[in-house]
Parts: structure tokens; C-alpha cells; sequence
């Protein structure tokens, strides 16, 4: 398997030793010595395949540093040195017991055109960062939660499919993983596929291109569990939508595990064939929402404890309460204030803190969003051009996207219906207010509408 990663002292990993020895000696001049002391020297060579290099790094905290702040100019360095181009991937090492090696979070094989192995994991984070018992529940997300432990416990026969959704960084991810950890330790022999719809489409164009379809089509039907995320990414994808039908299919007949996440529900995905949309919701849907303060102050709490870092009760309340967005936001701003008082030998303390979200957050809580921002946000959670939201046309997915965006539109900004309707199709105030009240009407009778309404006003605005 081509993108298997080499653990071994082989020849990719002596290059890709030299290489990265040659950028810390290069380094010296261009970084301060605490960056290169405190995120830089900690970074292990592991392996590369033929399109990846992966390094290792002592925690989720150097990691998502890295990440944010150095992987582009680490991985351009290391390709010029290597003659190569491949992408960087930075892995977190998991906390191991004392006297124990630790073990590499890294996946152990991913998934190609070629079938898998007796036992072969998917594209998921193995053991460590995604599981079940460190998955803060709250009222935002215990109805997905209770749906993915009775899947986990009972794979194949209670809510298959289960359907999650929900906006970006809100933890879908992690409960499919989490997911996928509980079944393969009660079953190591089980053989998981996790990816991306947008994954499934290029594999499955390129399977078509060099004529191994069928190799493709045992690759995702010789599974035991089923994990497809970013389900949305596929919408409008004709050729695409009847394959994955087809495995859907194929792997609910034999009483697979089905588990699929988008940022929308089954309804909402309006450029998908019906039948599937039908599909999708025909076991459980559940939703995970935006958090309140006091479970977002929770999950910074027990991010912190993993990561070793001292939170005292009042920062991580001020965090959760001054942080807008979603949880992933929420997670960077505590890198942020850990690296900070890492690198200034400060304690992380509520004045760091303050320091941290003036900086870097002050202009995002002030600023109240724009009608073209509101409408952008819709144009992307319906995959409708914002011309479209704004123009004449009166198909039934383009003037449910063009009410949702009016609904919004009054929500956050206030302005007048005259207004409104101007900015939606020179229409008169009497239209904005027919499609201002369908909307409101309509959430009111539809749970998942009201979510997903809710989720998208929140993640724009989150002070609403």
C-alpha cells in the first residue's frame, strides 16, 4: 500500500533526517533560540510515503503550533533539501505510561484505490486524541453523543445509518473517530474506512482514469465500519452521488455500520437526489450546536489537562465567554495563550489572557457582520451562488436560501424591510417580510431547520 507510513531506519527516513537536521542548522539565523528550543528541536523524522512526510511531535500543543504558525516554511525547506514535493504532516505523540514508548498518533494505513488489509484502519487519528471518554457532553450534543456510544456498542443494528450534523469544529469528527476506537478495540479484526466525501470523489475519479473501479469499489465495500464525513462535499456531483449511493447500498444490505457527518441535515443537502437524502435520514439525525459558556469552559478546561497546562477556573471562563465561534477556535486561542506564556516565561494567568484576546480576537467580537457576509455564509452552507441568493430566480432551493439569508439579514443587522428587500432583487419591503416570516414559521415547525438556522446566525455572530 503506497501510502503506508515506514516506522524503519530505511533510506526515506535517513533523508528525511539529513533534511530536517540541515533546517535546524539553517534556523539559527532566522528564529529566536526559545522557538527553536521550545517547538522546533522536539519535532521527530518519521517516515514519508511517496506523497507525505510525517514528523512527530511531544503533544497536541507543539503540534497545533507548528501547524499554525510554521508548516508551510518547515515543508518548503524540507522538499528543497529532498528534491521532492510531498506534503508535511505533523503528528502528536500520545501520552504513554512511565517506562513505555510513546505511541505515534499517526495512521497506521490510509485509505487508496488499492482493497484492505484484514484489520486495516481507515483515514482516522488512532487511540488518544478522539475518544469517547474525552468528549465533553453537554446539552448542545447529547443527543449525537448517545447516538454514536449505542452504534459503537451495537455496530450494525441500532441507528444505521446515524447521520451527525452540525457547523465546523464542533466535534463531529471527533465522535466518528471515537466511534471507530470503541469498535476496533472490541474487535481488533475489524476493518474501518474513514474519509472525506471530497476523498471518495477524487479516488473515485481516479480509479475511473486508470481503470480500477473495481478495485476501488472493494476497497469501500470491504469493511466493517463505514465512516464518511463532510457528506456535503459531494452536492451537485451526479457521477459521484450514484457511486456512493451504490456503497451505501451495497454495505446496509450486509448490515454494516453506516455513520455519516455533514454541516447540514439530510433535508439541506438540496443538490442531492432524493433517494439518497431519503437514505440518509432514515435512521437516527442528530444535531451538535454551537456550546453555551459553561461547557465551553468545560472543554478548555479538559484540553488544557491533557495537555498538562495549568487553566485556573476564571481564565478558561473568560476564554468561553469572550472567544467567538466554534470549539476549534475556542482550542487555538488556548495554544495561543499556553505558546505565549511558554515563550515569555509568564504564568497563564487572566491578564495573559485579556492580552491574548485583544490581540488577536477584539476586532472579530466588535464588528458586526455585513449583509454580503451573511449571504456569503448561506451561499456556502447551500452551495448556491450569491448572485443566485441575490437574483430573480424563484426555484424552490434558490428562494429557500435567498428567505434564510433575509431571515438572518433582519436578525443580526436590524435593518429595515425597505432595505432588506433592495439588497435582495430591488424586491419590496412586502416580499422581505413574506420571507422572513416563512422562515420563522418554518423553524418553528421544523427542529433541524431551527438548528441549522441557529448554527449558521451563531458561527457568524455568535453574540446574537
Amino acid at each position: 500500500m503506497d501510502d503506508q507510513y515506514s516506522l524503519l531506519d530505511g533510506e526515506d527516513k535517513t533523508a528525511l533526517n539529513k533534511a530536517w537536521t540541515a533546517f535546524l542548522a539553517a534556523s539559527r539565523d532566522e528564529f529566536p533560540e526559545t522557538v527553536l528550543e521550545r517547538f522546533f528541536k522536539p519535532l521527530q523524522p518519521i517516515g514519508m510515503t511517496e506523497r507525505t512526510m510525517v514528523m512527530a511531535a511531544p503533544g497536541h500543543f507543539i503540534a497545533d503550533w507548528i501547524r499554525d504558525k510554521y508548516l508551510e516554511r518547515i515543508e518548503d525547506a524540507l522538499n528543497e533539501a529532498l528534491g521532492s514535493k510531498r506534503r508535511l504532516e505533523i503528528q502528536a505523540e500520545l501520552r504513554s505510561k512511565p517506562g513505555t514508548a510513546p505511541a505515534v498518533q499517526a495512521s497506521v494505513a490510509v485509505a487508496t484505490s488499492s482493497p484492505p488489509q484484514r484489520g486495516a484502519t481507515g483515514r482516522f487519528v488512532p487511540e488518544g486524541r478522539f475518544r469517547f471518554d474525552n468528549f465533553i457532553v453537554g446539552e448542545t450534543n447529547r443527543m449525537a453523543f448517545a447516538g454514536a456510544k449505542a452504534v459503537a456498542d451495537s455496530p450494525g443494528t441500532r441507528y444505521n445509518p446515524l447521520f451527525i450534523y452540525g457547523m465546523s469544529g464542533l466535534g463531529k469528527t471527533h465522535l466518528m473517530h471515537a466511534i471507530a476506537h470503541s469498535i476496533k478495540k472490541s474487535n481488533p479484526h475489524a476493518v474501518v474506512m474513514y474519509m472525506t466525501a471530497q476523498q471518495f470523489a477524487e479516488d473515485f475519479v481516479q480509479a475511473l482514469q486508470n481503470n480500477r473501479i473495481d478495485v476501488f469499489r472493494q476497497t469501500q465495500r470491504n469493511v466493517s465500519l463505514w465512516l464518511l464525513d463532510d457528506v456535503q462535499f459531494i452536492a451537485g456531483k451526479e457521477r459521484t452521488q450514484e457511486e456512493l449511493f451504490h456503497t451505501f447500498n451495497y454495505l446496509y444490505g450486509l448490515k454494516k455500520q453506516i455513520v455519516l457527518c455533514s454541516d447540514r441535515p439530510p433535508r439541506d443537502l438540496l443538490l442531492m437526489e432524493e433517494r439518497f437524502r431519503s437514505r440518509m435520514e432514515s435512521s437516527l439525525v442528530a444535531d451538535v450546536l454551537m456550546p453555551g459558556t459553561e461547557l465551553r469552559c468545560a472543554i478548555l478546561q479538559a484540553k488544557a489537562g491533557e495537555e498538562g497546562l495549568t487553566l485556573d477556573h476564571e481564565v478558561a471562563m473568560y476564554l468561553a465567554e469572550t472567544i467567538p465561534s466554534n470549539v476549534r477556535i475556542l482550542e487555538g486561542a488556548l495554544t495561543k495563550v499556553a505558546a505565549h506564556a511558554s515563550l515569555l516565561g509568564r504564568p497563564i494567568n487572566l491578564e495573559l489572557a485579556q492580552e491574548i484576546v485583544e490581540r488577536y480576537y477584539s476586532q472579530v467580537n466588535a464588528v458586526r457582520p455585513s449583509t454580503d457576509q451573511i449571504i456569503d455564509t448561506v451561499s456556502k452552507h447551500y452551495r448556491i451562488p450569491t448572485n443566485d441568493i441575490k437574483g430573480q430566480s424563484r426555484k424552490a432551493p434558490i428562494a429557500h436560501a435567498r428567505h434564510v439569508a433575509v431571515y438572518m439579514t433582519r436578525e443580526i443587522t436590524g435593518d429595515s424591510w425597505k432595505h432588506i428587500g433592495e439588497l435582495f432583487g430591488s424586491r419590496d419591503h412586502t416580499s422581505a417580510m413574506h420571507g422572513y416570516k416563512k422562515i420563522r414559521d418554518l423553524m418553528d415547525r421544523d427542529k433541524e431547520l431551527n438548528s441549522t438556522v441557529r448554527m449558521l446566525i451563531r458561527d457568524i455572530w455568535p453574540e446574537v
